[in-house]
């Protein structure tokens, strides 16, 4: 048996081994404090576009990159060690919505880039820094039906999503990613469809980048929208043989406690990761989230002090000064470890 070679982020089992890493906070949350109009997303490029592109925050790297370079600058300036690359949905799958069709590859590549020149300007030998590849979940469901009457509708299929992941995939790693994160899992299979692509891309070209996996609990039941407990879905993903496995998302620290401390118990050979939302939605927040700063990081210095964290960030609400506060508070705490087991699922047959 030996280590599986990671041709990119090598140093990132070490790491996790050493100290609490830091992920950055929400992109969407930030593009906001812009006020941008339709004018901003369109550019020059799209200024004939027959349909609204207001709100399609990833065709900001072509039409906006200096936004997207500015919020990546600003999170690395918080401390974060991991930045996400602004492609939440940008795969043709999701810009179809838009009536953006073959400009997947094309907006990862490029959002990989500006993501890479940033983290490329703060990094030290002391504190390097890392670009997560970002692959989100899909505005259609391979798992669920969009028909309340027809159990067996489905409205997209496993091939299209793979295809679709592999083009936006391809793009990251063409444009520079560290590592890749499959991200706000809702639906299992979707996510299975990522996994698939990634592990075809990575044999096709010969490198292998960590992978990072995080779903979504999204209510009090304790399950993704796709039925799966927290335990089920690691189960069902940890053949992928990720470098981490954590939640995201659709709750505050405060809701998540229990289930990130089940994922904690049960994935004890991965390292894990947490980027909660900055609490509940409030509208009449300028965030649109309720908790402050030095609250997220309170919670999440809590999470690390109980030993459930190797990854810690932010999701939707959350800001620059969330992650400081979160880097802040965190700092003092061992990062979450197991043993001998500990990262023993990154071994490969020699």
């Amino acid at each position: 048996m030996k280590p599986i070679a990671y041709t990119r982020a090598a140093q990132l089992p070490a790491l996790l081994q050493q100290r609490i890493l830091i992920l950055d906070g929400a992109m969407g949350t930030m593009i906001q404090r812009y006020k941008l109009t339709e004018a901003d997303f369109r550019g020059e490029r799209f200024k004939d576009h027959p349909k609204d592109l207001k709100g399609n925050n990833d065709l900001l790297v072509l039409t906006r990159p200096d936004v997207i370079s500015q919020t990546h600058e600003q999170y690395l300036a918080a401390g974060a060690d991991i930045i996400e690359t602004n492609t939440f949905g940008a795969t043709e799958v999701a810009q179809d919505d838009y009536g953006l069709h073959g400009l997947g590859y094309e907006m990862n590549l490029v959002a990989a880039r500006l993501a890479r020149a940033a983290c490329d300007k703060f990094s030290t030998p002391e504190k390097p820094r890392f670009v997560a590849g970002a692959l989100g979940p899909q505005p259609k469901t391979a798992s669920i039906s969009p028909d309340v009457n027809d159990p067996g509708a489905r409205n997209v299929d496993f091939e299209t999503l793979r295809a679709a992941y592999y083009d936006q995939a391809r793009g990251l790693l063409d444009g520079g990613a560290d590592l890749f994160l499959v991200e706000t899992i809702f639906d299992t299979l979707n996510a299975k469809a990522a996994i698939f692509a990634l592990d075809e891309l990575m044999e096709a070209t010969g490198e292998r980048l960590p992978v990072i996996i995080s779903g979504t609990v999204t209510d009090a039941s304790g399950r993704i929208l796709s039925g799966q407990t927290v335990t089920a879905f690691w189960h069902s993903v940890r053949h992928a043989r990720p470098l981490a496995v954590g939640l995201n998302c659709a709750l505050g620290a405060t809701l998540m406690r229990p289930y990130i401390e089940e994922l904690a118990k049960v994935a004890g050979e991965v390292a894990v990761s947490c980027y909660p939302n900055a609490g509940l939605p409030n509208p009449m927040s300028e965030t649109g989230f309720d908790e402050t700063p030095d609250v997220t990081g309170r919670l999440l210095g809590e999470f690390a002090a109980s030993g459930f964290l190797n990854i810690a960030g932010g999701c939707c609400g959350t800001t620059p000064e969330h992650i400081a506060a979160i880097a802040q508070s965190v700092s003092s705490y061992k990062p979450r470890a197991s043993g001998e087991k500990f990262l023993s699922n990154l071994l490969d047959a020699a």
